[in-house]
């Protein structure tokens, strides 16, 4: 019985998963996590706006802000104070959007551990996870609930993806005090690309349809599309009923 024990638990390494749905599948899945969390995560950039009064013409103030966009703690540089007649005030960026943006990457970083820890299941003890009933059932459970979790967390940073371009953006001098006084005036600079954040709310969506698709193929390894075989009759008949 040990011996039998032993053969069953230890490593048996097989690369022929990673050839079928289920576990190319779960490469991609791999992939596109990295991409999602480093095209958020790895995220800084600034936006500028151009001053001027009686004495300054278009002195150009920026502010950088970047990932977890708390640009609510962002202050824009200051104009020298003998400037404008002292008018410029420390001025922060309107808003904070960390919780979706702080929520979208740290799921993505657990999707790419889950898949990695997924992936070395498949590989070395496939056996197990075909051979026990319960494996594939905790598969598709967590598959699920992170297909989910990938919609719900990826329309949460896109709409925090849209409040930041517009905190960023021109309209974002209604908010600055120094911009509404009739002595001076504000001209919208230019604010980075945000290229790389509209790429991670595409990816966020991908990663949605591939786990959505994956589940199928985990859902066939389960006893509910493949329920165990009836035990084979007995050799004895049943009494006859009286």
């Amino acid at each position: 019985m040990e011996r039998v024990s032993q053969k069953m638990s230890g490593l048996q390494l097989n690369l022929g998963p990673l050839k079928e749905p289920l576990g190319f599948i779960k490469v991609l899945e791999w992939i596109f996590s990295i991409f999602a969390f480093a095209t958020c995560g790895g995220y800084s950039g600034h936006t500028s706006i151009k001053v001027s009064c009686f004495d300054t013409k278009n002195e150009t103030l920026e502010a950088a802000f970047g990932y977890p966009f708390r640009l609510n703690t962002v202050l824009f540089k200051d104009l020298d104070s003998k400037k404008c007649n002292s008018t410029w005030h420390p001025t922060h960026l309107v808003g904070d959007f960390s919780s979706s943006a702080q929520f979208f990457v740290t799921f993505a970083v657990f999707v790419f551990l889950y898949c990695m820890a997924a992936l070395v299941l498949y590989v070395g003890y496939l056996h197990l996870y075909r051979g026990a009933g319960k494996l594939p059932m905790i598969d598709f459970v967590i598959t699920m609930v992170v297909t989910l979790l990938w919609l719900i967390s990826t329309s949460a940073w896109a709409k925090a993806l849209t409040d930041i371009k517009v905190s960023t953006g021109p309209t974002m001098m209604s908010d600055i005090g120094f911009c509404l006084l009739a002595q001076n005036s504000c001209l919208f600079g230019a604010v980075s690309s945000m290229g790389s954040l509209n790429v991670s709310v595409v990816i966020g969506f991908l990663n949605l349809i591939l786990w959505a698709g994956n589940a199928w193929f985990v859902y066939k390894e389960t006893n509910l599309h493949n329920p165990p075989e009836a035990p084979a009759p007995g050799g004895t008949p049943a009494p006859a009923g009286m």
